[in-house]
């Protein structure tokens, strides 16, 4: 609202922000302090250790930067949401919390000098703080925390793969046309739903097949690698899929997995073919039942029936059965012209979970429909590093890849170690507004360097908390 007064306006104030005045000279102020949250973590867990061990035969004569030390910054910094190396600046302009930070030339040249097998060396090492991190967990808290179903607890580990589209706008190599009419890579990943860990990803072209059986398990086989032996032998481990996993040797691959002594099950999407559709309108009324929601109550407008013995199932592994769910469709929902001639939408899936044991149909096909939470991963994925890829190189961008997947590890870890409540379920963005990326203060005192956060911010508490709970972590030996 405007006055005039001798023919100057003035506004009338309500609730004005008081008037401030910029300047670009202060000092002992630092920003994104939370972020040395997750830089403490990767010592504490072994990360930048293992990475400097694994990466030590790139460092020229002993001098320099350390290889690992740059890798982990890499890894803190996209945690932290930056999306170019560029952004290592937000760490390296500010010394004194973070340390000597390299610079991006160097950072770009250690990316470029990681060939097949240096990458494979990043991988060992971030299993191995793998292990120290579920180690830490053990010791401090309840350990790795269960996948839950119906309302009640799955056994042991539950991986869920899945494929996703990442659009490159330049020429880079080995992106092509997707199926989709876009350009791009094709990555194909896998994450463990009991944390959210990163397990593996497998940079792929754009035009790689959504099905590749070779591909599924290769990811597959290094996510088992990522698992500390202690788990990824005689615990139950449950790998889901839709239906791209279906191929008939990954599954297979899957269950001769247990010739190895790793209790492998499967959970897998299934094309609606034409004798699945006959064998969905032969089943009579009476066999089918209502579908459950995720906390155990019954799913409105939703059945469940199964299909085995009325489907050829054959060359799957023994014992795969076949299930399907129909229900209302949604408003807007995607209708095949199947489920536009019976009214319903339909999906099915495989599994060789049998019935004894609490496998029934209703149970493992809510348990089957929980896959769905990888797409709020690879969601989140892309905004913690593998969203875009910075290089023209393939190589190049297969590194990217690896560390943007250590930097996961490094926000799941944080929340199963270090934060409680909501904070400890949140998404990277809900923890980089509220923790990471907070201002404080840098001030000297009795011989020790502290960092103060503003007595106003209202998750105060819960990042000093975290840092004494960070400092107070069991260290691994050496």
């Amino acid at each position: 609202m405007s006055v005039q007064a001798e023919g100057t306006f003035y506004v009338q104030g309500i609730g004005l922000r008081p008037k401030v005045c910029v300047s670009a000279d202060g000092s002992g102020v630092i920003g994104h302090a939370g972020a040395r949250l997750l830089a403490d973590l990767a010592d504490a867990t072994g990360l930048t250790a293992a990475y400097s061990a694994a990466l030590g035969p790139l460092r020229p004569r002993g001098t320099g930067h350390d290889p690992g030390r740059i890798a982990a910054d890499l890894a803190v910094m996209l945690a932290d949401g930056g999306e170019a190396i560029a952004d290592l600046a937000v760490l390296r302009d500010q010394a004194e919390v973070f340390g000597s930070v390299a610079s991006t030339p160097t950072a770009w040249r250690l990316l470029a000098d990681t060939d097949e097998r240096a990458l494979s060396s990043l991988r060992l090492a971030r299993a191995s703080a793998r292990e120290v991190a579920w180690l830490q967990a053990a010791e401090t808290g309840e350990g790795i925390p269960a996948v839950r179903a119906a309302g009640q607890e799955l056994p042991g580990l539950v991986l869920d793969l899945d494929a996703t589209l990442i659009t490159c706008h330049t020429e880079k190599e080995q992106a092509a046309p997707t199926y989709k009419g876009g350009f791009g890579f094709h990555p194909l990943l896998c994450f463990l739903a009991n944390t959210g860990e990163a397990l593996s990803g497998l940079l792929r072209p754009g035009n790689a097949g959504a099905n590749t059986a070779s591909d599924h398990i290769t990811v597959l086989d290094q996510a088992l690698a990522q698992i500390p032996d202690a788990h990824r032998h005689g615990t139950d481990i449950l790998i889901r899929t839709d239906s791209a996993g279906s191929a008939k040797a990954f599954l297979a691959h899957v269950r001769d997995l247990r010739k190895r002594g790793i209790r492998t099950f499967f959970s897998v999407g299934y094309a609606i073919t034409e004798p699945v559709r006959r064998a969905v309108r032969a089943m009579p009324e009476c066999l089918w039942h209502p579908a459950l929601d995720q906390d155990g109550t019954l799913r409105d407008g939703s059945e469940v029936a199964e299909l085995t013995g009325m489907v050829d199932l054959d060359g799957y592994p023994a014992g795969t059965r076949v299930i399907v769910r129909r229900e209302r469709p949604h408003p807007r929902a995607q209708l095949s012209l199947f489920d536009q001639d019976e009214g319903l939408h339909q999906q099915v899936f495989l599994t060789d979970t049998p019935y004894s044991g609490g496998g029934s149909a209703q149970f493992l096909e809510v348990r089957h429909r929980r896959h769905a939470t990888v797409e709020d991963r690879i969601r989140c994925g892309k905004t913690t590093g593998f969203g875009r890829f910075p290089s023209r190189d393939f190589s190049i961008n297969a590194v990217w890849l690896e560390l943007s997947l250590a930097a996961i590890d490094l926000l799941a870890w944080m929340c199963v170690l270090l934060l409680d409540s909501e904070l400890a379920t949140a998404e990277p963005k809900k923890l980089r507004y509220r923790l990471l990326h907070v201002a404080a203060r840098l001030t000297r005192g009795g011989r020790r360097l502290r960092l103060r956060i503003s007595a106003t911010w209202p998750w105060r508490h819960e990042l000093a908390t975290a840092f004494h709970r960070l400092a107070a972590l069991p260290r691994p030996a050496g």
